[in-house]
């Protein structure tokens, strides 16, 4: 497939992946299972139902595209991913701690199941597990960079409770609160594969780059997709960034073009936390052209990051990077 600056028509799956990266992939969980054993019993049961219940990968997805896409020929690259997981999957736990999430992954969540408590808990125990494997590593730039990743990310989870129940967030506040909450480990990924594959920084640079902008997209169809994605698709109920007083990308746009009485029930709904207002709210932000604007914001984020790797040499994973990006913005799930 040759590598141009737009993400090609793909199907909306990651299927795609399983004969680049599909025997990775297997090893990662095979990581996952292995350093998450614990004798202490509560750890392992809820590690075990967390790792279980599945989930799209991409984060480590991404590390094992980076590095082999820049030549990494070693084993390593399976364990970093195991802990880019690991510390993705300590951040949904806390995440759902805080906005009292009762399912995930099609799955009630771990606090649901198990209680506040034991949630926050097994996540600083995957946290401190996480950092444990990248020891063994030996490798200090990684560990560097993952480090900045989890300063980062816990500085955008809490401004991201700052701003609850914001009506008048902006969209460069919103913007700050996603590079740092969900682009950041994206990028902290395609970096540390670039750095596995020993690239020169130029290309190390581009690839984060294309991390950044890549969990961009993701996270603003996310926030289309809590308006108008099916449940059973996305794996949770739709409606829950309302209930949780989050101003996302279309409502934020919807208050930019919409008429009065629209921008009254968005502040209203958002201020007061009303998902009783959520099927006014999603109609308006579908009247007013704010999904379909936000959509369109994504898919500029997928183009800007397949720009990156135009660089790389044409190979399986330079190609599924490509519709990676693709996948990011016209994703349904």
């Amino acid at each position: 497939m040759p590598l141009g600056n737009s993400p090609p028509a793909v199907a909306v799956t990651v299927d795609f992946l399983k004969p680049v990266i599909g025997a990775d992939m297997v090893g990662v969980d095979e990581v996952l299972r292995d350093s998450l054993r614990s004798d202490v019993a509560l750890i392992h049961t809820i590690a075990d139902y967390i790792i279980g219940s599945g989930g799209k990968r991409l984060r480590p997805a991404l590390l094992l595209l980076a590095a082999r896409a820049c030549g990494y020929s070693g084993r390593d690259h399976r364990v970093l991913a195991a802990v880019i997981e690991m510390i993705h999957t300590a951040t949904l736990l806390h995440d759902d701690v805080v906005d009292e999430s009762d399912l995930r992954r099609g799955h009630a969540t771990a606090n649901a199941a198990f209680g506040n408590a034991a949630s926050v808990l097994v996540g600083d125990f995957l946290y401190s597990r996480a950092f444990q494997l990248m020891v063994g590593t030996g490798s200090i730039r990684v560990l560097e960079i993952v480090a900045d990743a989890t300063n980062r990310i816990a500085e955008g989870e809490v401004m991201q409770l700052m701003n609850t129940g914001d009506a008048a967030l902006d969209e460069r506040a919103y913007l700050d609160v996603i590079e740092r909450k969900t682009a950041t480990l994206f990028e902290a990924a395609a970096r540390i594969g670039a750095v596995l594959g020993g690239a020169p920084r130029e290309r190390e640079d581009a690839l984060a780059r294309y991390g950044r902008h890549l969990g961009i997209a993701f996270q603003i169809m996310d926030d289309v997709l809590d308006y108008s994605g099916d449940a059973g698709a996305i794996g949770k109920n739709v409606g829950d960034d309302l209930a949780e007083g989050k101003m996302t990308l279309p409502l934020i746009r919807a208050l930019a073009v919409g008429h009065d009485a629209e921008k009254g029930l968005i502040r209203h709904a958002v201020s007061e936390r009303g998902r009783g207002e959520f099927a006014a709210v999603a109609k308006a932000l579908e009247t007013t052209g704010a999904l379909a604007w936000s959509r369109e914001r994504a898919a500029i984020e997928a183009r800007d990051a397949a720009a990156c790797v135009d660089g790389l040499p044409p190979a399986p994973e330079a190609a599924a990077l490509l519709q990676l990006a693709a996948f990011a913005a016209q994703r349904t799930y």
